[in-house]
This record gives structure tokens, sequence and C-alpha cells, in this order.
């Protein structure tokens, strides 16, 4: 008896100490800036600096939320220079926060109302589908943007997009063919970028669309991710091959 009981707190002790551990990492997601810091550390290592000012939140409350996720050893850093530089601790982080994307799309309807809504404010421009694209650009239909910052493309960019950051869009349309339609894509579907250059490229006349997914969904799909610095010597009318 007295060993049978032993068995069992040895067991429940056990169960605790895993759930725990699981808990541990579920309270370090639960903050909804940790997850946005976690999506936009999935473009590559990135400054608290810099990441304090995509996520719109003070350079302190940024630093906070990186040590939480330190702790729960989802991120790692690393001092370059006079900066602090933080990454994604493995790909299995990215992996983590798109299952838990998708987990929440797929139960929570607040989900799809929060898209729709801000879509249709802006004109419902709908995203094309990620095997559409890849097969109209393989054939040579469709001219690729990659909207991010050129830091982000130089991490991690579809093989064939050229890199045009957002803020320079305008002073480069001129340069866009005007026979093909252009497909843009940014960070993934929370974020706006592509969004934005849609507005701009269709009220400049051009045939555009977002592409909603971004280089972590590649990833997760197993499309091929090219790393390397932008070319400003490829012509925009460059396409994927």
């Amino acid at each position: 008896m007295l060993y049978h009981q032993g068995m069992t707190t040895a067991k429940r002790r056990f169960k605790d100490a895993a759930y725990g551990h699981l808990a541990r990492l579920g309270k370090a997601f639960s903050a909804p800036k940790r997850l946005e810091l976690i999506d936009l550390l999935s473009q590559g290592p990135c400054t608290v600096e810099v990441l304090a000012g995509q996520a719109g939140i003070s350079i302190a409350n940024t630093s906070q939320h990186l040590r939480q996720l330190r702790s729960a050893r989802l991120v790692e850093s690393e001092k370059t220079g006079q900066f602090v530089e933080y990454r994604l601790a493995g790909v299995q982080v990215e992996q983590a926060f798109l299952a838990m994307r998708g987990l929440a799309e797929a139960r929570l309807l607040e989900m799809a109302r929060v898209t729709e809504d801000y879509l249709r404010a802006r004109d419902s421009f709908e995203p094309i589908e990620s095997s559409e694209l890849l097969r109209r650009a393989t054939l040579g239909e469709v001219t690729v943007l990659d909207v991010r910052p050129s830091s982000e493309y130089r991490e991690g960019h579809l093989p064939g997009a050229v890199s045009v950051p957002l803020e320079h869009l305008a002073e480069r349309l001129a340069g866009l063919p005007r026979d093909r339609e252009v497909v843009a894509y940014c960070r993934g579907p929370y974020c706006v970028m592509a969004i934005d250059a849609v507005q701009t490229l269709r009220a400049a006349g051009f045939v555009a669309h977002r592409l909603e997914y971004g280089v972590a969904d590649f990833r997760a799909l197993g499309v091929s991710v090219a790393r390397g610095e932008p070319d400003p010597n490829v012509a925009l009318s460059r396409s994927i091959t």
C-alpha cells in the first residue's frame, strides 16, 4: 500500500512538473505584444530599438517583454557593438506561433471579423492564393515585390522577389512593367505593408494583389526561401524563375 502511494505521488509530481513547464511557455505566449515580437523576429534578428519601433511600444516595455521570452527560452540575445540583438531560439518557436495563429483563426470568429473589418475599410484588398502566385510567377506572369525593410529581405525572401521597401515604392513605380500584374507581400496576414503597397499600386493604375502569406508561412509549407542582400541593379520586371 505504501509502495503504491509512493508511486502515485511520484507520478503526480512528474505530471505536475511537466504541465507546469508547458504552462510556463503558455504564460510567455500570453501577452499580445510578446506574440507580435515573436512574429517580427520570425523575419530575422533585430535590435530592441528596432523592435520597439515596429511594435509601437517603448524600448523599456520591449525589453521587459523580451526578458520574459528569454526566460522561457523562446528567444536568444547577443550583443553587437552598442546594441543587443535578439533572435528566435529555434524554428520550433516560429512553428509554435504559426500553429497558435492557425488555431485562433480556426476557432475564434473574432479573428476573421477583425480582418474583414479592416479590409472592408481598405476597399477589400483580398489576398491572392499562394499556390496561384507560385504558378503564375513561375510562368513569368507576375512581378513579385517584397515590401518589407531590406534587412528582413536579406534574412529570407521568396526566390526572385524584388526588394522594394514600402517607403520607397512610390519613387520606384516608374520602373515597374505595366504589362503584367504585381503581387506584393510582407510579413504575413497581420502585416499591413502589403495592403498599403497594393493601395499605392492601384492608385497608380497597376493591377495589383497582395500575398497574404509571409516568409515564415512559406518555410512552414516547405517552399524554398532565399537569403542575401537586395541587388539594386535588378530590374523591377524580374519575376520568380
